[in-house]
C-alpha cells in the first residue's frame, strides 16, 4: 500500500523561510513549526505524528529540522517506523523503514550526534555572548514588562469586561502576556 508523503518543516525564528526546506521535493501534505528544535514539544510535529499512517513517507529537510539532540531524533524515528512510516532525511540521502541496515542505524547516530553537538555550540555561544555583554554593561536581561500597580490596573479592568486584546495593545505587551498577569504567573 502506497501512502501520501507528508513532509515536516522547522523554522527556528519567523524571519526563516520554511518554503525553502521542501521546495525541490514532491509532498502532499506539510506540516510547519515556527519554534526551536531543542525539545519535541511542538504543535505541527505532535499533529503530523497522530496524522501519519501505515504507508505513509515523511520527509524531512534535514534531521536537524527534526530534533537537536540524539535520543530525540531516534524515538521519533523509531516511533515512525514501528508504525510502518518511512522517514526521509533530504539533505543526509537517507531513507528509515524500520528494517535499517546496521550502517543506516549508525548514519543516524553518527548524524543526529552532530545535531546535538551544534546546538550545545550555539548555547555555549550564547552564555559567552551575554558574559561579554554583561561586563561591558550592555546587557541587562529582559526588562520586566508592568510595574506592579500597572499589574493591578490591568486585573480591574479585564475583571470589568475589557478587551484582552486592547489592554495588549494599550499597555504594549502580547494578549498572552496579558494572560499570563491575569493568571498570577
Amino acid at each position: 500500500m502506497k501512502g501520501q508523503r507528508i513532509g515536516y518543516v522547522r523554522v527556528s525564528s519567523f524571519d526563516q523561510n520554511p518554503e525553502r526546506q521542501l521546495e525541490q521535493v514532491e509532498v502532499d501534505r506539510v506540516f510547519t513549526d515556527k519554534a526551536s528544535g531543542k525539545d519535541t514539544q511542538r504543535p505541527q510535529l505532535e499533529a503530523l505524528l497522530s496524522f501519519v499512517r501505515d504507508g505513509d513517507t515523511v520527509v524531512v529537510h534535514s534531521m536537524d529540522r527534526l530534533a537537536r539532540n540524539l535520543d530525540d531524533l531516534r524515538k521519533i524515528v523509531q516511533n515512525l517506523t514501528e508504525r510502518g512510516v518511512q522517514i526521509e532525511f533530504v539533505k543526509e540521502h537517507l531513507v528509515f523503514t524500520g528494517e535499517d541496515s546496521p550502517m543506516a542505524n549508525l548514519m543516524l547516530s553518527v548524524m543526529g550526534a552532530f545535531a546535538e553537538f551544534e546546538r550545545a555550540l550555539i548555547r555555549e555561544r550564547q552564555r559567552e555572548g551575554i558574559a561579554l555583554a554583561k561586563q561591558r554593561g550592555a546587557y541587562r536581561g529582559r526588562k520586566k514588562s508592568l510595574r506592579p500597580e500597572q499589574v493591578s490596573q490591568l486585573r480591574q479592568r479585564a475583571n470589568a469586561g475589557e478587551k484582552k486584546s486592547e489592554l495588549a495593545r494599550e499597555y504594549g505587551i502580547s494578549r498572552e502576556t496579558v494572560y499570563q498577569y491575569l493568571r498570577g504567573e
